[in-house]
């Protein structure tokens, strides 16, 4: 953030609005579905990452699904649309994979209230490089609505199960934007050039295919800790976070800082060994990036501010999403 600690009743007051994120809470409804649908740590295909990673062959099949809130939809539907194809792509990416095709779902009250979304995902398809292959659309409908399902494929996965006690967490985004307002999405793609995004995006199945990581997830609505604690629970750990080494804007407020959803945004794990080359990479194509904490074994989220530290979430006392593993990992497990 500053680069510097907080003072103590900023930092306290910083704490309690994490652990009261409204995106944060809302991971809950996950693990509400999950169990309805008999989904968990059994499962064949494991639940609780950005993407299902079905094996194929040598490498994976990725699919994910993103839904948008009608809100959303209604105050922006451009921009729905266009964020439509952008976060399912970053959930490809976030496995180190690569998208091959996009299917999506849209609910208008007739042809004109359909058309924003329609164009912005048009956009996007063209500068990502990435085909729209199908869908559903219906016109006879109230509200404008937009659901989209996206196929990719990895050679080597990252992945929210595979973090280890001992391992350094990097924050790695991109924070040539704005805030697309109302709402506290950072947006740093719409005017960015194709060849950036497209080479922005080969950083993550690099570092998978490099082994310089196996865990990583693209930063969500839940924010910066939000996002570390689904991957600490997913992967049976805990997370320090440093909050004052966390990549921000200059002038944001922290505690909006921190709930954004990115355009571009992820959290790596990785050994220490690791750390300077994953940060070079992203240096080099101009992304922030720093590492902001390290994981541990005391199934809790913590962020720090110099010698203070708070709680953020406890997983001993409830789970998030409940997708974690019922064991935690050794810090020197395979």
């Amino acid at each position: 953030m500053s680069g510097s600690p907080f003072s103590a009743t900023a930092f306290e007051a910083l704490a309690a609005a994490l652990r009261g994120s409204a995106g944060l809470m809302a991971k809950a409804d996950i693990g509400l579905a999950a169990a309805r649908l008999g989904l968990g740590e059994g499962s064949a295909i494991r639940v609780g990452d950005d993407c299902a990673a079905i094996p194929d062959g040598d490498g994976f099949l990725l699919l994910a699904i993103e839904g948008f809130m009608n809100r959303f939809v209604a105050g922006d539907p451009w921009f729905a649309g266009w964020c439509g194809m952008m976060v399912n792509i970053s959930d490809i990416a976030a496995m180190g994979g690569r998208p091959l095709a996009v299917v999506d779902a849209v609910w208008a009250d007739g042809e004109e209230g359909a058309a924003p979304v329609l164009d912005g995902l048009r956009a996007a398809s063209q500068r990502f490089g990435v085909p729209i292959v199908g869908g559903h659309t219906n016109l006879s409908t109230d509200r404008g609505q937009l659901s989209v399902a996206i196929l990719g494929r990895a050679k080597k996965l990252l992945t929210s199960f595979d973090a280890r006690p001992g391992e350094t967490l990097i924050a790695a985004i991109d924070l040539r934007g704005r805030y697309r307002e109302p709402f506290s999405n950072w947006e740093a793609a719409t005017e960015a050039p194709a060849e950036r995004l497209r080479g922005d995006l080969e950083l993550l199945p690099f570092i998978a295919e490099s082994g310089l990581s196996r865990a990583a997830k693209d930063i969500s609505q839940g924010g910066v800790v939000g996002t570390s604690a689904m991957l600490a629970e997913a992967s049976g750990v805990g997370v320090e976070i440093e909050l004052s080494r966390v990549p921000a804007p200059e002038g944001v407020d922290p505690a909006r800082w921190l709930m954004s959803f990115p355009s571009y945004g992820y959290l790596i794990c990785a050994q220490p060994a690791h750390v300077p080359a994953i940060l070079a990479a992203f240096e080099a194509r101009g992304i922030a990036s720093a590492a902001i904490g390290t994981l541990t074994a005391d199934r809790r989220v913590t962020v720090v501010n110099g010698g203070a530290r708070e709680t953020i979430w406890d997983f001993a006392t409830r789970p998030l999403i409940g997708c974690g593993p019922t064991t935690a990992p050794r810090e020197d497990a395979a």
